[in-house]
């Protein structure tokens, strides 16, 4: 795959990001164009390797060495086809994926993995570029209606391959644009949202009615959905989790998505009576995932005085630690741009948080305590224990709490339906997507809990398939990767 003796003769490049200094003053995407040619050598670094592990890390089973080869040879339109029958949404992937088929690449395991996410991004632009991306409803309809629940990526990919069907499928979202997590909770530096619209606009002329500020329960009363044949609940893990400590109920500290959405309001143009803004404020985030990452790029582009971002867990190893091998997605410390933005890294380890400090109602500091982990040997159980003198007061006028989500929200569409919930507080289905109510089906974050948007477009995709198999009986719905090849 590829040039045979590429990845020994070309090193791995991304993109360049944009100068700190430049970006942080707007909401525009991180990184620099990459030339083609350059792209062209990342994919001759694909190497021909017997058993391509890149498929089984993409829970879409991507055919990635097929794509590389083809963009090495220059053949853009072969690889979008590809790239196509596989994943809804490479534009989406593409960006904000963490890419685990790169920690998964052969060439990964002594030299750094072919920047397979770069290419497939560049496929799909260059695919709108030239016009391949044109609207293809179905040549036939069937006489079956289908509801989807949210318009995340989840959602997007269910609704997309049920049309492909040929049934009749309305997107109900709650919110007042389409997109999901990826309108209101990505920041715009990681996903201009130009790049929903043009998907959506493609998704409407196809056929798919969306229907926004249709929020199930409220707006839509839940007897509505008594008129589909089946409905698809992708309505996202949007239960925040809380820190419930001394001081949790001061003003000034708020859940990240609480504030992520009000800048991706104010980027669209909107205007907020009422705004969470960390201008001129010293911001503590709380948690140190993706959503934490989001919340330091936001506030310093915003304006912040200062910027730290609290983690529970000590800092990962630089490397592969032993007990993750390949080709397995390893706990390593991964830095992103907004880590870059501040001055210095903002992630301090090994902090729990003990109470937040106010006056006159409003946070104006947090107390935090060094931590370490132990390990049992009989049972293998990890302790915590709080390091004796290591207390230590942080400024804070405003507090974001990015501690992760416990599960989808449980009074709305999913009480009124009546499914069922599993021991982790998600939607508890069978192997087929199913819940407890017949024609009922689940699939994405509220059904696996918090995770990828890889794993939300396989997930929408492979419950659509089986949607497609209650009410028809059988389905050419293709199952992970492409076994048969569906057009586009």
């Amino acid at each position: 795959m590829g040039k045979p003796t590429g990845f020994k003769e070309f090193k791995r490049q991304t993109p360049v990001e944009r100068p700190v200094e430049e970006r942080v003053g707007d909401f525009e995407e991180v990184y620099e164009p990459f030339p083609e040619e350059k792209l062209r050598r990342q994919a001759a670094r694909c190497m021909d390797c017997g058993i391509p592990f890149c498929h089984i890390g993409c829970p879409l089973g991507n055919l990635i060495p097929e794509w590389n080869d083809m963009v090495y040879k220059g053949q853009w339109k072969n690889a979008w086809e590809v790239l196509s029958a596989t994943n809804n949404f490479p534009e989406f992937t593409g960006r904000i994926c963490p890419a685990p088929c790169e920690e998964s690449c052969v060439l990964g395991i002594n030299e750094p993995a072919v920047s397979i996410e770069n290419i497939e991004k560049t496929i799909v632009e260059h695919a709108f570029t030239a016009g391949w991306v044109v609207p293809e409803p179905p040549e036939s309809r069937t006489d079956k209606t289908i509801a989807v629940i949210g318009s995340g990526p989840a959602g997007l990919a269910a609704a997309d391959q049920l049309n492909r069907a040929g049934h009749t499928v309305t997107v109900f979202e709650r919110a007042d644009r389409i997109g999901g997590l990826l309108r209101y909770g990505i920041p715009d530096f990681k996903l201009e949202k130009t790049i929903i619209d043009r998907r959506v606009k493609v998704l409407t002329k196809e056929g798919i009615d969306f229907r926004v500020n249709a929020a199930i329960g409220t707006e839509v009363p839940v007897e509505e959905l008594k008129k589909f044949d089946a409905v698809v609940l992708c309505c996202g893990s949007t239960e925040g989790r809380d820190l419930p400590i001394l001081g949790r109920d001061l003003e000034g500290i708020h859940f990240a998505m609480e504030f992520l959405p009000q800048q991706n309001k104010l980027v669209a143009g909107e205007k907020l009576t009422e705004m969470i803004s960390a201008k001129d404020k010293n911001v503590v985030v709380i948690g140190g995932g993706d959503t934490g990452s989001d919340c330091v790029g936001t506030a310093v582009r915003q304006g912040c005085k200062s910027v730290v971002n609290f983690e529970l867990f000590p800092q990962p190893p630089l490397y592969r630690p032993s007990h993750q091998p390949w080709p397995y997605w390893p706990m390593k410390l991964r830095s992103s741009s907004s880590h870059r933005e501040s001055g210095q890294d903002p992630r301090n380890y090994s902090l729990l948080t003990k109470a937040f400090r106010g006056q006159v109602g409003h946070v104006v500091g947090v107390t935090t305590v060094n931590v370490e982990f132990t390990r049992e040997r009989q049972t293998g159980n990890s302790n915590m224990d709080e390091i004796p003198g290591t207390e230590k007061e942080w400024k804070a006028d405003l507090v974001l709490l990015a501690l992760g989500f416990t599960g989808p929200e449980r009074s709305n569409v999913i009480h009124g339906l009546g499914v069922e919930l599993d021991e982790r507080g998600n939607i508890q289905t069978a192997g087929n997507y199913q819940t407890n109510v017949e024609n009922v089906f689940a699939a994405g974050d509220c059904n696996r809990g918090q995770s990828l948007i890889v794993w939300a477009i396989s997930e929408g995709r492979e419950a659509a398939r089986n949607v497609d198999l209650y009410l028809m009986g059988e389905s050419d719905l293709p199952t992970k990767g492409a076994d048969d090849l569906p057009r586009r």
